[in-house]
């Protein structure tokens, strides 16, 4: 197939550093190509890929201090794939509603991954309005909010199978192992929850953790002061290539989230690395993590705190064996693959005799 995949423009496909959305992007893109289709990635021109890449711009918007306005490159960037729908078979795009208007008004099949929360009370107009537009749930959980959009499949994310793997023995089941926290530091994600679990257990915690400017504020004020002493280590952003040490190393990640989680992308990062997860039962989590076999889910701090004395219980090993089951990219990759194999031949005119043929 001959197949557009469109990316959002903040950050580079892959990300360098944080970002859920062109992390996936990438590893889907790579998977579409590895299995032999035509894929012709949409996104910035620092992207890294075996795909026919068309850069709308040089470098990601978030690594360009002189972008001011976000929403013009994605415009120019729609105005683009629009006038080139007609080289593919099937356009995906990772940009939310943003292409619900002008694509709607084309014939080519596309579809929309929904990436973030769905939430928004000002959202459900919005999918009202356009009932017609194809979109992919990357777990049952995100659907929720809005049961009437034209669900087409769910999803779950994976990642390339050797990416991050478990890196010897682990330190995380002896006495000198920690508990980790990775991802945004941000109202929803917890981190003081974190803070206060590792705490509670008695292990120490490492955070490996980005502060977006519109959160700083909040480290200031709610998790900076609560980093003082040995037992919370806070290093920050860490890329792909040191995470395998970092989350093999942990005991357990720590999800203690406070929102409608649409996947939870380092869930699986840790179960790549054979290291259990204990997490709090919203959005996306009861989904991915399996109580009991690739980690604990739990409903409070005491819980969680109980649940990091039970993690001897769980075999690193079978871990692992379930992110290979479940999560991989090639998964992810034939999944999508199936779906845009539908569209197509739901969408295929049908041929009709002419009378008296």
């Amino acid at each position: 197939m001959r197949i557009a995949q469109v990316a959002p423009l903040h950050e580079a496909v892959p990300p360098k550093l944080y970002g859920g959305t062109e992390r996936i992007v990438s590893f889907l893109t790579e998977a579409l190509v590895e299995r032999g289709h035509e894929v012709t990635l949409f996104a910035t021109g620092d992207a890294v890929t075996k795909a026919n890449l068309v850069p709308i711009r040089d470098k990601a918007l978030r690594l360009d201090p002189t972008v001011r306005d976000c929403c013009a490159p994605h415009m120019l960037m729609l105005e683009t794939v629009a006038r080139r729908a007609a080289e593919f078979d099937v356009i995906h795009f990772h940009l939310d509603y943003l292409p619900f208007s002008l694509f709607s008004r084309q014939s080519v099949p596309w579809v929309t991954t929904l990436h973030g929360r769905l939430d928004l009370p000002e959202l459900e107009p919005v999918f009202d309005a356009f009932p017609e537009a194809r979109v992919v749930s990357i777990s049952d959980a995100q659907r929720r909010p809005l049961p009437r959009a034209n669900w087409a499949a769910t999803i779950h994310h994976g990642l390339p199978q050797d990416l991050l793997t478990p890196q010897g023995s682990p330190s995380g089941n002896g006495s000198d192992g920690y508990l980790a926290f990775l991802g945004r530091v941000c109202p929803e994600k917890r981190p003081d929850r974190a803070i206060r679990i590792a705490s509670l257990s008695g292990v120490p915690l490492k955070m490996a953790a980005k502060v977006d400017k519109v959160d700083a504020d909040y480290f200031a004020k709610e998790i900076q002061p609560l980093l003082g002493g040995a037992e919370v280590d806070f290093i920050g952003e860490i890329c792909d290539g040191r995470k395998s040490d970092f989350l093999s190393g942990a005991r357990a990640l720590l999800l203690p989230i406070d929102w409608p989680e649409p996947f939870g992308l380092v869930m699986i990062e840790a179960m790549a690395c054979g290291t259990p997860v204990i997490a709090y039962p919203a959005g996306s989590v009861p989904e991915v993590v399996e109580d009991g076999l690739t980690g604990f889910i739990v409903h409070n701090e005491e819980e969680a705190a109980a649940a990091v004395a039970r993690l001897g219980e769980l075999d690193r090993s079978k871990i692992r064996a379930r992110f290979e089951e479940r999560f991989t990219a090639n998964r992810m990759a034939a999944d999508y693959e199936a779906l845009f194999e539908r569209m197509r031949t739901e969408t295929r005119p049908r041929i009709r005799l002419a009378a008296g043929d």
